[in-house]
């Protein structure tokens, strides 16, 4: 898999994972909310192993 494809899969979760936060805050449900930052911490993680890949 290539480091672009990496990042690109790291914005997806990061941008869903922001959704989910901000609709679980709106709704009150921290369920929604944690799913949110999970997503979010897996799309950072992505993103850092697509630069990974890029850098070598």
């Amino acid at each position: 898999m290539s480091g672009l494809s990496d990042k690109v899969k790291g914005a997806v979760n990061k941008v869903k994972g922001e959704t989910k936060d901000q609709v679980g805050n709106a709704k009150n449900d921290p369920h929604l909310q944690a799913e949110g930052k999970v997503d979010k911490l897996k799309g950072s993680l992505q993103d850092g192993i697509g630069k990974l890949k890029n850098d070598r």
